[in-house]
C-alpha cells in the first residue's frame, strides 16, 4: 500500500520581517497565498527510511535526514511508536530553492502522506505542531489558501480571498540560502521595525482585486535577495514592462513572481521572460489553492 499526497508551493504577498530575535530566527508579519504549483510525496511501508526524488531540479535535493520529508516521518512516527520505515518519493515540480516553500511542502506532504498510511488520525493540531517544529513555512504548506503568518512565520491566522489571482513564476538559474538572504537583511537593516500586515493588502485579498492588490505587495527581503543576486533585477523589470501589475523576490527568492490581470496576461509574460534570457523556466499559476490533500 502507498499513500500520495499533493501539496502547493507558496507566494509571500506581503512579508514584513522585524529584526533578529535571541534565537536567531526574526519575527514575521507574512501573507501567504498557496499557488497551483504542486509536488507529490509518495510514501511505502519499507524496510528503513529512504527518500527518492524525481522532477526539475532533483538533483538538488537531499536524500537523506536533512529533507524536510524524512525529519516530519521521524517526528509522526516517534509521537505515536512506530518505526518511520517508510520509502518517501518526492516528484518536484515546485522550484528547488527557490523561495516558494518546496522544501516545506515536502515535509507536509510526508507527514499527511504518513498518517494516512499509519493509520494514527493525528489532530490537525498535533499535525501543525510537527509542521512548526520542522520549519516556520511548514505549517502553511499543509493548510494552503490564504493565511497571515506572525511569530517566525509558524503561527497562521487563515485569509479570506475573494477571487482568483493569476501569477507568473520566473525561476532563475542558480538557489539562494534562506539564511544567508537573512543574515544580508541584518546587515541592510539594523534597525528594523516590528512587522505589521498591510491593512491594504489584507483588503485587497478579501475583495479579490487585483489592481489593489498589485500595488499592495511588498516583500521586506528582497532588496538583500538583490544585493546577492543583482541580475534579478533585470527580470523584474523584464517581466514589468511585459504588462505584469507588479513584480517582486518570492520569498527569499531567487524565484520572481509577477502577478498579471488575467491568463492570456500571463502567456504573454511568461513569453517574455523566456525571450529574455533571464531565467530558467517561467511558471504560469492561479492562486489561491489548497493545501497538503491525499490523492
Amino acid at each position: 500500500m502507498s499513500v500520495t499526497v499533493r501539496v502547493p508551493a507558496k507566494v509571500n504577498v506581503g512579508l514584513a520581517v522585524g529584526a533578529a530575535r535571541a534565537d536567531g530566527f526574526h519575527d514575521l508579519a507574512n501573507v501567504f497565498l498557496a499557488v497551483g504549483l504542486y509536488d507529490e510525496v509518495t510514501v511505502a511501508a519499507a524496510d528503513g527510511l529512504r527518500v527518492t526524488c524525481e522532477g526539475p531540479g532533483a538533483d538538488q535535493v537531499p536524500l537523506d535526514r536533512a529533507n524536510l520529508a524524512a525529519r516530519a516521518v521521524e517526528l509522526l512516527g516517534a509521537r505515536y511508536g512506530i518505526a518511520p520505515d517508510v520509502h518517501i518519493h518526492i516528484a518536484k515540480d515546485i522550484p528547488v530553492a527557490g523561495g516558494m516553500a518546496g522544501g516545506s511542502a515536502d515535509g507536509a506532504g510526508a507527514l499527511v502522506a504518513c498518517d494516512a498510511l499509519w493509520g494514527t488520525k493525528a489532530s490537525r493540531g498535533e499535525l501543525l505542531d510537527i509542521c512548526a517544529e520542522l520549519g516556520s513555512d511548514v505549517p502553511f504548506s499543509l493548510v494552503g489558501g490564504a493565511a497571515l503568518g506572525t511569530g517566525r512565520g509558524e503561527k497562521l491566522e487563515p485569509l479570506e480571498v475573494g477571487g482568483t489571482f493569476h501569477w507568473v513564476f520566473a525561476v532563475a538559474d542558480g538557489g539562494l540560502s534562506t539564511p544567508a538572504v537573512y543574515r544580508e537583511f541584518d546587515r541592510l537593516t539594523p534597525v528594523a521595525p516590528a512587522p505589521e500586515a498591510s491593512p491594504a493588502l489584507l483588503d485587497a485579498l478579501r475583495q479579490g482585486d487585483v489592481d489593489a492588490l498589485a500595488g499592495a505587495v511588498v516583500n521586506d527581503l528582497q532588496p538583500a535577495a538583490l544585493s546577492l543576486f543583482p541580475s534579478l533585477t533585470e527580470a523584474l523589470a523584464v517581466g514589468t514592462s511585459a504588462g505584469a501589475l507588479a513584480a517582486l523576490v518570492s520569498g527569499s527568492g531567487p524565484t520572481t513572481a509577477f502577478l498579471v490581470r488575467d491568463a492570456a496576461a500571463a502567456e504573454g509574460v511568461a513569453a517574455a521572460l523566456l525571450a529574455s534570457g533571464t531565467c530558467r523556466a517561467a511558471r504560469v499559476a492561479d492562486s489561491p489553492a489548497p493545501g497538503a490533500l491525499v490523492r
